[in-house]
C-alpha cells in the first residue's frame, strides 16, 4: 500500500469514528441533572448531596451543583428541586403486583378514607355507575379501625346504597360482605353448604346473610371474589398501567412480586410480559413462582425449574425464585381474631422434598409463616436439609414473621436466611391485642432483634388483599409504631428511627433480590431511581409521614411520575378502561383533598358551596345517614356542613 493510499485509509477511519462518536452522542438521550435538592443517598461514604446527575440510566455524579455539573454534558436537562427532599426510589419487598394490576380498575379503594360515611358515599356513586352485570369490588387495604366510626357496614346498609348492584366487600383475611344482588350472582342460597375451610353466615330460616367468614383461612372469600367478571385484556393492560402509575405516584420505583392465589403461572404473566416487551414497565418487577394446587407443589417446582431459573431476564422485569406459598400444609394465614391454627402433622413431609430440590437447583425461595411456631418446624426442615446441601449464599427468607422467637431468629441467621416484614400490624394490632394482650404485641415483629442477629431484613407492604400498598404508612408504622387507627403497639426501645425505616425500603431490599450495589442507593454507578417528595420526610411530623407522596419519580433516568410543577414533564396517564372504572372517579389511596371534590363533583348535587360545590341539605339524604353527616362533610374539610 502507498504511504496516500496508508494516509488516505487512516483518515477515511478517523473521520468514520469521529463521525460514529458524533451520531452515537446525538443519539444518545440528554444527561439530567437534579439541583437545589435535599439528597439522601443513604450511602455512608456521601451521605447527603445538593444535586444528582444521570446519564444512561445510571447516576452519574453525586454531590454539590458544581460537581456534577463538571461531570454532566452541557447540553444536560436541568431540573430544579427546590429544595425538596430527595431519596432513592423506594422497593416493595413483597406486594402482589402482578395480580393486583390486573383487577385495579374494577377496585374501589377504602384506603386511608377515614370515616364509613366517606366510603358509604363512595360506594353508593359507584353502584349507580357499574353497569351490569359488573361488581363492586373493596378487596382490601383498608380496616374498621381507620374509620372515625369505628365499625364496618352492615349487609342493611350496604343493601340500601346499592339494591341492584353486586358489591363485594373483602375486610383482612378475615371476612367478606355481600348484599343481595352479589349472593343472587355468586348463587349462594339456603341449599348452598359451606365450603371446606369456610362459613357462610346465616339467618334464622338458613338463608345466607351476606357475611362470608375465613374458618381457618381465606379460600372461601377469594373464591366468591373469583366469581365475579374479569376484565378483557386490553383493559387489564390499561389496569396495570395504572396501578403503577398509582405506585410511581408514591415513589415507588421496584418490587419483588410474591405471586399470589389466582396467580397462575405462565398464563396470568401475559400482561405483564406484554407490558416488558413494549418497554411500557415503570416498576421493576422480580417475581417470585407460587404454586397454586394442593399436593401439587413439588410438581410444580420441579416443571418451572427447568423452565427458567433466578436472574433469567434484565434490570426490568427479572424472576426471583419460589413462595411465598412453598406448600399448602404450612400456610398459617394470620386472623388474629381466631386463635392461632396449629399445621397439620404432614407439613414437614410436604416441605422437604421442595426445599430438596430448590437448594438443589440453587433457588431462593420465601415463605409466608406468620408465627413462631411454624417458623420452628419449617427450620427443622431447612437445617435438616442443609447438612446435606448447604443453603448459605441461597437469599432464602421468611415473610411476615410477627411472633417469631429470640431462638428462631438465631437459626436463620445461622442457615444465612433473611426476614421480610410487611406492615400488617397497623392494620391488625388491635385484633392482637385483644386476643394476646398489649406486652404480647410490644414486638410483633420483632425487627431491632432481627438486625442485631445480623440476619437481612427488608419492609414491604403484603398488597393488596390486607394491608394498604402505600409505603409512607408501612413507614409510619415502622417509625411510630402506631396502627392505622392509632393504637400505640410499640415502646420506643422497638422502634425504628426515621434513616433506618428508610433502608428497609430500599438498601436493605436489594438482598432479597439478589440486586446489592445494583440499586437502593443515590450513588455514582446505581440504577438512577430517585423520587423527591412532598414534605420532608426527615421533618414533617410524625402523624404527617403516611401522608407523604412523590412529585417526581425518575425510574432509570426516565420520568415516570410527575405533580404540581413537574406533571408537564411527565408521561400523562392513559384515560382508565372501562369508564366506569372506580379509578376514573375516585383514584386510588384516599386524598383528602382530591378525593373529596371528586365525590363531590360526581354525586351532581346543586352547588351553593365554595369549598366542594355542595348543597349540603339537598345530598345529605342522598349520600349518608343523618347521623353521619357532620363527619361526612367535616372530611370534606368544610364548615359549612349545617347549611
Amino acid at each position: 500500500m502507498s504511504l496516500l493510499t496508508r494516509r488516505q485509509a487512516l483518515t477515511t477511519a478517523a473521520t468514520t469514528a469521529l463521525l460514529t462518536a458524533t451520531e452515537s452522542f446525538a443519539m444518545r438521550p440528554k444527561d439530567i441533572i437534579i439541583t437545589n435538592a435535599k439528597v439522601t443517598t443513604l450511602d455512608r461514604e456521601n451521605p447527603v448531596a445538593q444535586a444528582v446527575a444521570i446519564r444512561n440510566g445510571k447516576f452519574l455524579a453525586v454531590g454539590s451543583e458544581k460537581e456534577v455539573r463538571a461531570a454532566a454534558s452541557p447540553d444536560a436537562q436541568m431540573i430544579d428541586a427546590k429544595n425538596r427532599r430527595l431519596i432513592p426510589g423506594l422497593i416493595d419487598s413483597h406486594i402482589h403486583v402482578i395480580r393486583g394490576g390486573l383487577n385495579y380498575n374494577m377496585e374501589l379503594r377504602w384506603e386511608g378514607v377515614p370515616t364509613l360515611a366517606d366510603a358509604m358515599a363512595m360506594l353508593k356513586r359507584q353502584a349507580e355507575i357499574t353497569p351490569p352485570p359488573q361488581w363492586v369490588r373493596v378487596v382490601g387495604g383498608f380496616t374498621d379501625h381507620q374509620f372515625a366510626e369505628k365499625r364496618l357496614p352492615t349487609i342493611d346498609e350496604i343493601n340500601a346504597v346499592a339494591p341492584d348492584t353486586p358489591v363485594f366487600i373483602l375486610h383482612l383475611y378475615d371476612r367478606a360482605l355481600l348484599n343481595a344482588a352479589a349472593l343472587r350472582a355468586v348463587g349462594y342460597t339456603r341449599d348452598t353448604p359451606n365450603p371446606p375451610g369456610g362459613e357462610i353466615v346465616r339467618d334464622a330460616q338458613g338463608n345466607p346473610t351476606g357475611l362470608l367468614l375465613a374458618q381457618p383461612n381465606a379460600t372461601i372469600l377469594y373464591a366468591t371474589l373469583a366469581k365475579g367478571p374479569k376484565l378483557p385484556q386490553d383493559y387489564q393492560v390499561n389496569s396495570t398501567k395504572h396501578f403503577m402509575r398509582e405506585l410511581n405516584s408514591l415513589g415507588v420505583t421496584s418490587v419483588i412480586d410474591a405471586g399470589g392465589g389466582s396467580q397462575n403461572y405462565p398464563d396470568d404473566y401475559d400482561v405483564i410480559d406484554k407490558l416488558h416487551k413494549d418497554g411500557e414497565l415503570t416498576l421493576r418487577i422480580a417475581y417470585n413462582l407460587f404454586t397454586q394446587k394442593p399436593k401439587e407443589e413439588l410438581k410444580d417446582f420441579a416443571n418451572w425449574s427447568t423452565k427458567v431459573k433466578p436472574g433469567d431476564g434484565d434490570d426490568s422485569y427479572r424472576h426471583n425464585g419460589a413462595g411465598e406459598m412453598l406448600v399448602y400444609s404450612a400456610a398459617d394465614f394470620e386472623d388474629f381474631r381466631v386463635p392461632r391454627p396449629d399445621m397439620p402433622p404432614e407439613m414437614e413431609g410436604d416441605l422437604e422434598p421442595v426445599i430438596r430440590l430448590l437448594a438443589e437447583r440453587r433457588w431462593p425461595w420465601r415463605m409466608h409463616a406468620t408465627y413462631d411456631q411454624t417458623i420452628g418446624r419449617a427450620l427443622d426442615v431447612f437445617e435438616k436439609v442443609n447438612r446435606d446441601i448447604p443453603l448459605q449464599g441461597l437469599n432464602w427468607f421468611f415473610d411476615h414473621a410477627e411472633t417469631i422467637s429470640e431462638r428462631n431468629i438465631d437459626r436463620i441467621a445461622a442457615l444465612g436466611g433473611g426476614i421480610a416484614v410487611q406492615h400488617r400490624m397497623a392494620f391488625q394490632g388491635e385484633y392482637f391485642v385483644e386476643r394476646y394482650g398489649a406486652k404480647a404485641a410490644e414486638a410483633t415483629p420483632p425487627i431491632k432483634r432481627m438486625m442485631a442477629a445480623g440476619v437481612p431484613v427488608g419492609a414491604g407492604t403484603d398488597a393488596t388483599r390486607v394491608a394498604s400498598y402505600n409505603p409512607w404508612v408501612s413507614l409510619s408504622w415502622l417509625v411510630t409504631s402506631k396502627t392505622v387507627g392509632g393504637l400505640t403497639l410499640y415502646p420506643v426501645r422497638n422502634r425504628l428511627d426515621r434513616e433506618t425505616a428508610l433502608r428497609l425500603w430500599t438498601e436493605r431490599n436489594t438482598w432479597f433480590s439478589n440486586e446489592v450495589g445494583k440499586k437502593g442507593q443515590v450513588k455514582a454507578g446505581q440504577l438512577a431511581d430517585l423520587a423527591l417528595l412532598s414534605d420532608d420526610y426527615f421533618t414533617v411530623a410524625e402523624d404527617e409521614i403516611a401522608h407523604l407522596r412523590s412529585v417526581l419519580t425518575i425510574l432509570g433516568g426516565k420520568i415516570v411520575y410527575g405533580e404540581g410543577d413537574y406533571g408537564p414533564q411527565a408521561p400523562e396517564a392513559p384515560k382508565a378502561m372501562p369508564d366506569w372504572s372506580p379509578v376514573a372517579t375516585f383514584g386510588g389511596y384516599y386524598r383528602k383533598d382530591e378525593t373529596a371534590k371528586k365525590l363531590a363533583s360526581a354525586c351532581g348535587c346543586a352547588s351553593s358551596c365554595g369549598v366542594h360545590g355542595h348543597d349540603h341539605a339537598a345530598a345529605l339524604g342522598a349520600h349518608v345517614p343523618a347521623a353521619d353527616a357532620q363527619s361526612f362533610w367535616g372530611s370534606l374539610g368544610c364548615g359549612c356542613w349545617a347549611v
